[in-house]
C-alpha cells in the first residue's frame, strides 16, 4: 500500500484569494493527519500565490508526519529550505504564468544546477525527490544526480481517457521499474483523483502518492478528515 502525502496548497489558495487569515493550511494539515495522511506536501512558489513563508515555518513545527516541501531550483527558496529543514524537498519546474505545474523537470538540461542543489540539501540531512515525466532518460538522469526519490508526473495520464490512458499507464509502469532498478524511491503525483488513482497506486513498487486538489475539493463537501480517510482507504484497496 503506497503512503499518502496530502498537498494542502489550495487551502492557502482560498485564503490568499481574500488576503486574509482563513482557511488556515496549518489547521488543514492537522486534520489531514487525523484522517490518516502519511505526509503533508506544500509548494513554496517564487510568486507566493498560495503557501507563504510563515506557513512553512509553522508547519515545520506542527506537522508530526513527513513534511515534503516542493520548490523550484531557486537560490532564494533553497535558502529557506535549508533554514526550515523539511524531511524532504521535491524539486519541481516552475513558471509564473502556469496555473499549476505543467510537466516534469528537465534534469538532462539542468544537470549541474540540480546536482548542486541535491548536494546542498544532502549536507543538511534533507532527502531529495525530483519531479520528472515518466521518461527513461529523465529517470536515469535523476539517479545520476543522486536523488533519493523520483516523483513521476501523472498529469498526462490524468488528462486522457481510453486507450490513450492505457498507454500513459504503461509509460508510468516502465519508468517505475527503471527507478526501482536504480534503487531510488518511487513516488507519483499530479492530477490524481478518487476516480483515477487506483491503477497508479497498484503499480509495482509504488511507495508514495502525493495528491492535493482532489482531496481539498472533496474536503469542502465532507471535511478534511473524511476526504483524506476516503483517499487513504481507496489507495489501500487490493486488486
Amino acid at each position: 500500500m503506497p503512503k499518502l502525502g496530502v498537498n494542502i496548497d489550495h487551502v492557502a489558495t482560498v485564503r490568499q484569494a481574500r488576503q486574509t487569515f482563513e482557511p488556515n493550511p496549518v489547521w488543514a494539515a492537522a486534520l489531514a493527519q487525523l484522517g490518516g495522511a502519511d505526509g503533508i506536501t506544500i509548494h513554496l512558489r517564487e510568486d507566493r500565490r498560495h503557501i507563504q513563508d510563515h506557513d512553512v515555518e509553522i508547519l515545520r513545527k506542527t506537522v508530526s508526519c513527513k513534511l515534503n516541501l516542493e520548490c523550484a531550483c531557486n537560490d532564494e527558496i533553497l535558502k529557506i529550505a535549508c533554514q526550515v529543514k523539511p524531511d524532504q524537498v521535491c524539486l519541481v519546474p516552475e513558471k509564473r504564468e502556469e496555473l499549476t505545474t505543467e510537466g516534469g523537470l528537465n534534469v538532462l538540461d539542468a544537470k549541474a544546477e540540480i546536482c548542486a542543489a541535491i548536494q546542498l540539501l544532502h549536507k543538511l540531512g534533507i532527502e531529495v525527490s525530483l519531479f520528472v515525466d515518466p521518461d527513461l532518460e529523465q529517470v536515469n538522469a535523476a539517479s545520476e544526480c543522486g536523488a533519493d526519490s523520483v516523483e513521476l508526473h501523472t498529469g498526462k495520464y490524468a488528462q486522457v481517457q481510453g486507450n490513450e490512458r492505457d498507454r500513459e499507464l504503461e509509460r508510468l509502469k516502465v519508468a517505475s521499474q527503471a527507478a526501482l532498478l536504480t534503487n531510488m524511491n518511487l513516488h507519483a503525483g499530479h492530477g490524481l483523483t478518487y476516480d483515477n488513482v487506483l491503477p497508479v497506486a497498484r503499480i509495482h513498487g509504488m511507495q508514495e502518492l502525493n495528491i492535493g486538489h482532489s482531496i481539498v475539493g472533496r474536503s469542502i463537501m465532507v471535511g478534511m478528515q473524511a476526504a483524506v480517510r476516503e483517499m487513504k482507504n481507496l489507495v489501500g484497496l487490493e486488486g
